[in-house]
């Protein structure tokens, strides 16, 4: 009986990990900022923010939506968490499908060895016998991991899907000023270059 109760909290385990994972994939931009009420204007221009949430810029980005939107209220600004390159994102997601795993393990006190064959290692009896503890601290430990792996430091920004500025790149946020002269040079292109095209002067 003990054995079946252990094989049922096991696939419980399993299943928690697979909704775990499809949930984090499901959501890729849970982060993600909703687009403001400017971007449902069709056919507006668009101002695009891609930026690092997990270093702290969305408070940055709400503060430029709001001159923007000042300024140009015809441009429509949407904004979202900017994903690392590489295995990073991957890497963060599957630290956090197993943290959750495992304080559901402590907190349940099952002993995830025996499925495994292995003997109870002292720090698992620790932490099932500490369970508060165990699990602050290793929900801790690992949310400084996973925040080390996608802190990219960008603030990327595109008009019309073109870029205009990189924090990547020149290593700094964009002054407002800096921000409303690229705005400005940009539409006089794009308002030149439209005109041309439809044959009138400007």
């Amino acid at each position: 009986m003990a054995g079946l109760r252990q094989i049922s909290c096991f696939w419980y385990l399993v299943v928690f990990a697979g909704l775990c994972f499809l949930e984090s994939n499901g959501n890729v931009a849970a982060e993600d900022v909703l687009p403001s009420k400017l971007s449902q204007n069709v056919g507006a221009p668009t101002l695009k923010f891609l930026y690092c949430y997990s270093c702290g810029y969305r408070k940055t980005f709400e503060q430029y939506v709001k001159i923007v939107g000042d300024k140009y209220p015809f441009i429509a600004v949407d904004g979202q968490n900017y994903d690392p390159p590489g295995l990073n994102m991957y890497l963060a997601r599957l630290i956090g499908i197993v943290k959750m795993v495992i304080i559901v393990c402590i907190l349940g006190a099952i002993n995830i060895f025996e499925y495994i064959n292995q003997p109870q290692p002292s720090w698992w009896i620790w932490c099932t016998e500490n369970k508060l503890y165990a699990c602050m601290m290793l929900f801790f430990v690992c949310n400084i991991i996973e925040g080390q792996l996608i802190q990219s430091g960008a603030f990327e920004i595109s008009l019309n899907d073109v870029p205009v500025w990189s924090k990547l790149e020149t290593g700094r946020i964009p002054q407002p000023a800096e921000l409303f002269q690229i705005i400005d040079n940009h539409m006089q292109f794009t308002d030149s270059k439209i005109e041309l095209s439809n044959g009138f002067p400007k």
